[in-house]
């Protein structure tokens, strides 16, 4: 790929094509293999780098140097095939976060069958439903887990060792510690990996309906690796290049603030409510933990505001804030902040990463809309998904037939090509045909001295259609009233955005990455119709 230095038809400002109505990425191009027959375990063991230690376990201090790391997926690999994996065969992992993670996730994709996970935390039904559609032929889990996974009929390897007494209708047929052990096989047979095949099938958060099956090729995962390294050419949380990795196996913040200081940790990554968590304990935090090898905090999910970006660079000075911006859809990739003047243009997502290309697409003509119009952000590139597992429909209304993938964004693109969210298409709130941005309307409440927390959502009428009601954490103390909130955002806004119905409520119900579960609080506003 040129860059577009190179090519006079694109706006070197903004990364706009006029004749193509694409925005195209300022990002230097990363180079990708052209070999086809390759996968992704070959393609990170075979990268150089000077690293030693690859994993670190934070509570126990485990260690894990690369050479262990390479001899285990050898190991594990030919132990799996042993067992009759094959490529195309599903395994399932159902795991806290764990040193191990990446030795399994390697096996299996070196064989060129199928990673699917589970998030611990799901129900036994929910993770029943992925069993289902996923259909694996084997599972890796913990010993706590396993009552989750009971009845299921397939074999399941456990990674840690403990007393399995007491589970009659699970089939435990080895465990990772065995498998580790394993010699390899030196003539063993390996079934050709091209870049096209499936490497993993995740499972989105399902913020749109039912939660769908991801796939993503080998050629997607190996394109992620090359941007997440050409974009820090430092120390990343990636293997590939020879960074040491700290693995917490659930987040606990005390827990991930001394292990900063521990072992010497300069690259975080974080969603927003954790963000605004280290901006309001700062001082009772710096005195209490050892920050200084802190250099890099990269933060996704959600788009940070100017308040809490400079709070946080002026409490914790000498650390740089980073964003990112990705769906699963998209491997993780999409735009991101590289930089502290990036960063500084508050509430952007960022600008393309290397090798992506972005539309801006009006939701009621389909036409392609210019720099600072809004519209649906469509993606293309490298890291977009081949589609949704079994999915044909879903597949069809999120991927066009050039492989545009629809990211149910709203956003607009400036004139220095920095990408920023407006909201979620499918959450914006229908009033009388206008449309009202949530998004929007909760960063103008957050300005408020009295709110401490806020999420609006649309509140079903039969005359206007929707209207936009607010759920509002009030700061401890404060007695503000529904009529005054009202009044204050009617002051600010259009009148079809005005909030005409409050309530108030102790905490804004989020997933673990600091989404708003806004439809929980549609089934708890409407429930008392």
């Amino acid at each position: 790929m040129a860059h577009i230095s190179n090519m006079p038809e694109i706006d070197p400002k903004s990364g706009y094509n006029k004749t193509t109505s694409t925005f195209h990425s300022k990002r230097t191009p990363t180079p990708l293999p052209s070999n086809e027959n390759l996968d992704i375990t070959t393609f990170i063991s075979a990268r150089a780098h000077h690293g030693t230690i690859a994993y670190i376990d934070a509570t126990t201090g485990a260690r894990l140097t690369f050479s262990d790391v390479w001899k285990a997926v050898e190991s594990v690999s030919s132990s799996l095939s042993d067992h009759g994996i094959r490529k195309g065969d599903v395994i399932l992992l159902l795991s806290p976060n764990s040193i191990y993670f990446p030795i399994i996730c390697l096996s299996v994709m070196s064989l060129g069958a199928i990673i699917t996970t589970t998030n611990p935390l799901n129900t036994k039904n929910e993770i029943s439903k992925q069993i289902a559609d996923s259909k694996p032929v084997l599972a890796f889990t913990i010993v706590d887990l396993l009552p989750k996974l009971a009845g299921s009929g397939f074999p399941i390897v456990l990674i840690d060792s403990g007393s399995t007494t007491g589970f009659a209708n699970v089939k435990i047929t080895n465990t990772l510690k065995k498998m580790m052990m394993t010699t390899p096989k030196p003539n063993r047979f390996k079934e050709t990996v091209s870049q096209d095949d499936t490497a993993t099938l995740l499972y989105s958060s399902g913020t749109t309906g039912a939660s769908k099956g991801v796939i993503s090729s080998h050629r997607n995962l190996i394109a992620m690796v090359q941007t997440v390294i050409g974009r820090f050419r430092f120390a990343t949380g990636l293997i590939a290049s020879g960074a040491t990795v700290v693995v917490l196996s659930k987040f606990e913040m005390h827990e991930m603030l001394s292990s900063i200081g521990r072992y010497n940790v300069s690259y975080l990554p974080l969603v927003p409510p954790i963000l605004v968590a280290l901006v309001n304990n700062a001082d009772i935090i710096k005195k209490k933990y050892d920050l200084k090898s802190l250099k890099f905090v990269l933060c996704g999910g959600a788009p940070l505001s100017k308040e809490l970006t400079e709070g946080f660079m002026e409490k914790y000075q000498g650390v740089t804030i980073m964003q990112g911006y990705g769906l699963t859809e998209s491997t993780g990739i999409g735009a991101s902040t590289d930089t502290v003047e990036e960063s500084r243009r508050y509430g952007t997502a960022g600008m393309l990463s290397a090798n992506m290309e972005a539309k801006i697409v009006d939701t009621e003509t389909g036409n392609a809309m210019a720099v600072n119009q809004t519209g649906e952000l469509w993606l293309k590139g490298p890291t977009v998904m081949k589609g949704y597992f079994s999915n044909p429909e879903a597949t069809a209304s999120t991927l066009d037939s050039t492989g545009w993938l629809r990211t149910g964004d709203l956003c607009n693109i400036d004139e220095d090509g920095f990408i920023f969210v407006v909201d979620r298409l499918k959450e914006l709130i229908k009033y009388k045909g206008y449309q009202v941005p949530p998004a929007e309307l909760e960063a103008l409440l957050l300005t408020h001295p009295e709110i401490d927390d806020c999420a609006v959502i649309p509140f079903p009428d039969k005359n206007v259609g929707q209207f936009p009601m607010a759920y509002i954490v009030r700061k401890s103390g404060s007695h503000l009233s529904d009529k005054e909130v009202m009044d204050f955002v009617s002051k600010q806004v259009a009148p079809y955005k005005q909030i005409r119905r409050v309530a108030f409520i102790g905490s804004v119900p989020k997933n673990p990455s600091g989404k708003i579960l806004r439809k929980d609080l549609i089934k708890l506003a409407t429930s008392k119709l």
